[in-house]
């Protein structure tokens, strides 16, 4: 067993962690009250987790609705890992707020001795790999490791306590990203570059490299499954015409789901575009296009005849009042023209970390060049609350760019996105914590 926290951080990284948590527990984190993770559902951000589902169960008498997500969770030990198969977030909409339980069934390794009592003083510590797996290991009131974390000094995220991954280096990894833009900022005017599998910075060439080039020069692989990840930090670059007003050339798109209902879906793009979209303003032929702003203050669109709506979620309170509502786009007869499920939302916003950094660029070409600002806005504590919160008063919204060429054709060519945007200057209402650095 692990007998110091340097340890301790060796173990996790030695089985794939490359975010470490810890969480002092109450009296009632315990295998029959759960876990309890934090208000709202931040956790869900810092948790992988599969897909939300709600289990309907009979008890009492009456139907009890619980939404719930898996957790692929294994306790450690100095035998190495040990699978715990019925370890679950369980989300609390009333309240708001996420626990987890299950996390002692069907594993005989676990730490029952810790997590079946009401001892004060406890620690749980979770390790998160990239291959969405969590690692857990546990500690009593009287562990070394529990005085260690105790006498130190920490970052935190919402109830989790963040833990270097390098033993070595007592630097959280807010202060080595800091360090790592500051470097990049030194380095003034870079080749635009994007980063191969194989770790080789490539020259790219394409008007979008500003993303690309940061993560190269930060070592973050491009890949199609999550957002650039440095540490747990999500990384955004954003064009300015100078670093004196950091004005940004751009929104911010926060997600972009596709539709899980509505004509959109179960009839198809195509027949959705006929319906609602309208022929190509600058008068190209054979091409429709599905566009314009829809927030939830705004009546029917002028091109489209549809409106965007929120149900299930109540303003006044914050809270979702049903989990199987969403966001739809209606027309004047009540069609549903498209609908985004909360569960498939959620889906989607959870991928997000729940710590970003915005960092600004300037370009410049030939040859395609960029340099990044000092003035870096770092932002924590997201939360798909927040998303809702921001849609209902519209400040988030919804800025599609569907499109239908060679539309009369045998083959005709469709492009969806379907983007949530903001702008740069509300970004602050996705998290509960921000603040500027200069580097």
């Amino acid at each position: 067993m692990a007998s110091s926290l340097s340890e301790l951080l060796q173990l996790f990284v030695q089985h794939g962690a490359d975010r470490i948590y810890a969480k002092k527990l109450a009296p009632n984190d315990n295998s029959k009250n759960q876990i309890y993770l934090g208000g709202g559902f931040g956790a869900l951000n810092i948790i992988p987790h599969g897909e939300i589902y709600t289990d309907t169960r009979q008890m009492a008498g009456s139907k009890q609705d619980r939404p719930k997500a898996s957790v692929s969770f294994f306790w450690l030990d100095e035998n190495g890992r040990h699978a715990a198969p019925n370890a679950q977030l369980i989300l609390y909409p009333d309240y708001p707020e996420v626990r987890m339980s299950g996390f002692l069934q069907g594993c005989k390794q676990a730490p029952s001795h810790l997590l079946t009592v009401r001892d004060e003083g406890r620690i749980l510590f979770f390790g998160m790999t990239k291959q969405g797996e969590v690692l857990g290991y546990a500690v009593g009131p009287d562990h070394a490791i529990a005085n260690e974390i105790n006498a130190g000094q920490w970052q935190s995220v919402g109830v989790f306590i963040e833990l270097p991954t390098t033993p070595e280096n007592k630097r959280s990894p807010k202060e080595i990203l800091l360090a790592e833009l500051r470097r990049i900022y030194e380095l003034n005017w870079i080749a635009s570059q994007k980063l191969a599998a194989d770790g080789r910075k490539l020259p790219y060439s394409a008007r979008n490299g500003g993303g690309y080039t940061l993560e190269a020069e930060l070592g973050i692989t491009p890949n199609g499954y999550s957002e650039p990840d440095f540490m747990g930090w999500e990384v955004k670059q954003y064009g300015v015409n100078n670093f004196t007003k950091f004005l940004p050339k751009t929104p911010v798109t926060l997600m972009t789901p596709e539709p899980t209902g509505g004509v959109y879906k179960e009839l198809g793009v195509a027949e959705f575009l006929r319906r609602y979209g309208y022929a190509d303003k600058s008068g190209k032929p054979d091409r429709f296009n599905f566009g314009g702003v829809y927030t939830c203050d705004k009546d029917f669109h002028a091109d489209t005849g549809l409106k965007i709506m929120v149900e299930g979620y109540d303003s006044a309170t914050g809270k979702i009042t049903n989990l199987e509502g969403g966001i739809s786009l209606v027309s004047r007869t009540d069609d549903i023209a498209a609908t985004w499920s909360f569960k498939g939302m959620m889906a989607h916003w959870n991928r997000k970390h729940a710590q970003a950094a915005y960092v600004p660029s300037l370009f410049r070409t030939p040859p395609p060049e960029y340099s990044y600002g000092a003035r870096i806005h770092l932002c924590e504590q997201t939360d798909f609350l927040l998303f809702l919160r921001g849609f209902s008063t519209g400040a988030v919204y919804y800025d599609p760019a569907v499109k239908i060429e060679n539309a009369s054709s045998a083959n005709p060519a469709i492009k969806r996105r379907s983007q949530f945007r903001i702008k740069h200057n509300q970004i602050t209402q996705m998290y509960h914590r921000s603040e500027v650095i200069q580097l």
